[in-house]
């Protein structure tokens, strides 16, 4: 992977793991994503009045998206409301990157190095050991594990179909505006059928938070949509989820979370995996 590919991923990923630390809304999961969603789906109206718009050829890949993303976070919000977050948000996420694999594999057949394919492999362990050290047994009910696994694909799915979109696009960054409103016009027709107008009166309060939650998803993915035009996918896929071992980095230092042999080992594991993706 080149090197500017590289940082600008981790960079990514260090701006998702920011907005998961440092931007703590008040509300129920529901509405803080549509409140974060209706901030991006501004932010993408006003990067097409300065980007070209994308080609016709990915139209079809960002309307699906923008469908993926809606189940997306429906799902996430199912599996939290009966699932803890420290053990939804590993399996949402540590899962993805390997269906991406599979999948950019067989049925895309992009082609991946033998140590882009290990690399990905040891850094979705290491992640899946950081992320779920020290928080005892996994007690997931049934349902909730189906919903935590169906983020999961729809992860892998979007990621996909937004790599080959931005690449048919000619322009990344209007696919990812393109992609910002139609994810809030989505979101934004389902909040307003099921709470009705009393959502923007329950959200209002917290818009500075919301903007900055915005500012930084719409960033990372952003770079991400274009790495993925640079790069393999799976790979992208993979060395953006290094935001679940910043996350628990920051929660050790914030939260004085125990320092665990098996963590240690889980964060060596995502280094050594990601050194094998930038030497692929």
């Amino acid at each position: 992977m080149d090197t500017v590919v590289f940082l600008a991923v981790l960079l990514a990923a260090v701006m998702h793991a920011g907005w998961n630390v440092l931007v703590k809304l008040r509300l129920d999961r529901f509405l803080s994503l549509f409140l974060i969603n209706t901030f991006m789906g501004v932010m993408g109206l006003a990067m097409l009045a300065v980007f070209p718009w994308p080609a016709m050829a990915s139209l079809p890949h960002v309307f699906t998206s923008g469908l993926l993303h809606l189940g997306y976070n429906l799902f996430l919000v199912r599996s939290y409301r009966t699932g803890d977050l420290s053990q939804v948000y590993p399996i949402a996420r540590g899962a993805a990157p390997l269906l991406t694999l599979l999948v950019t594999w067989f049925a895309v057949h992009e082609e991946i190095s033998l140590n882009g394919a290990v690399g990905i492999a040891i850094l979705v362990g290491g992640i899946w050991l950081v992320s779920l050290s020290g928080k005892g047994k996994l007690r997931l009910d049934s349902m909730t594990l189906f919903f935590a696994l169906g983020t999961s694909v729809f992860i892998a799915a979007y990621t996909v179909v937004d790599g080959l979109g931005g690449r048919a696009s000619g322009s990344p960054s209007g696919y990812a505006a393109l992609l910002f409103v139609l994810d809030a016009l989505f979101l934004g027709i389902i909040a307003f059928a099921t709470r009705g107008g009393a959502i923007i009166p329950a959200v209002a309060p917290y818009w500075k938070s919301g903007l900055a939650g915005a500012a930084l998803s719409c960033g990372a993915y952003w770079i991400a949509i274009w790495a993925m035009t640079k790069a393999p996918i799976a790979a992208v896929a993979a060395l953006r989820e290094t935001s679940i071992f910043i996350v628990v980095l920051l929660s050790m230092r914030v939260l004085k979370e125990s320092v665990t042999t098996v963590r240690i080992g889980g964060a060596l594991l995502i280094v050594a995996g990601a050194v094998l993706l930038r030497m692929a």
